[in-house]
């Protein structure tokens, strides 16, 4: 990565976010804490309000209007095959918004980019369009911290409901699977989105749980 876009990286990932240590940063940026040590200095000095300090983290309290920076020929082809993917397995309402996404990208493209075209695809003719049917209702619920009765049928084709607290969605090559805490069990549990029969939201919303969000599950995952 250039070291111009590794700053306007930088001052990206602090905008509008918390806290944001240089150990953090160094690793979303793949370089070391003494080079954001350093770059974050060089910002300053340019007039960037930059607070906090080394050790302690950092953060922008002034919105920065910076413009942003051109894709190069990989960074495009990036966008272009992961909208691509998304308009093919992420729901209708994702598909439709990576629609949106890669024309208003296309529309600022420079004139020697405005041709590119990335030539991996993923056609979507062979899905069914019941794989993904509640994938909308299952990210609106998940986002808005609802809880969802469901009607699943497992592997063994037993049906039964469950109450769950719904935490993130994961793509598994041919197949989503949503993580969630199963208030029946008392324990986290992966339900395969096409073996969903119903879903029912009850309209109930639950808070932040120390035990029980996603965070906890990752440790679980580590000891494991």
């Amino acid at each position: 990565m250039r070291r111009a876009d590794r700053l306007f990286q930088i001052v990206q990932l602090l905008r509008g976010r918390r806290l944001t240590t240089a150990s953090e940063l160094a690793q979303r940026l793949e370089v070391s804490t003494r080079t954001i040590y350093r770059d974050v200095q060089d910002l300053s000095l340019s007039g960037i309000p930059i607070e906090g300090e080394a050790g302690l983290g950092y953060m922008l309290r002034k919105e920065v209007d910076i413009p942003p920076l051109m894709f190069n020929e990989a960074e495009l082809e990036a966008l272009q095959v992961g909208m691509r993917m998304v308009q093919a397995f992420g729901g209708h309402e994702l598909a439709h918004a990576a629609k949106q996404t890669l024309i208003k990208v296309e529309s600022v493209l420079p004139q020697r980019l405005k041709d590119f075209e990335a030539l991996m695809y993923a056609p979507d003719f062979y899905i069914n369009d019941d794989e993904f049917r509640h994938l909308d209702l299952l990210r609106k619920a998940a986002r808005e911290r609802e809880l969802l009765q469901l009607h699943y049928r497992d592997a063994e084709q037993l049906v039964s409901q469950r109450c769950i607290r719904p935490l993130a969605i994961y793509f598994w090559r041919t197949s989503w699977t949503l993580l969630a805490w199963c208030q029946l069990r008392c324990a986290f549990r992966n339900f395969r989105v096409d073996r969903i029969e119903h879903i029912h939201p009850n309209g109930q919303h639950f808070e932040i749980t120390p035990g029980k969000e996603i965070a906890d599950y990752l440790c679980y995952l580590n000891k494991e």
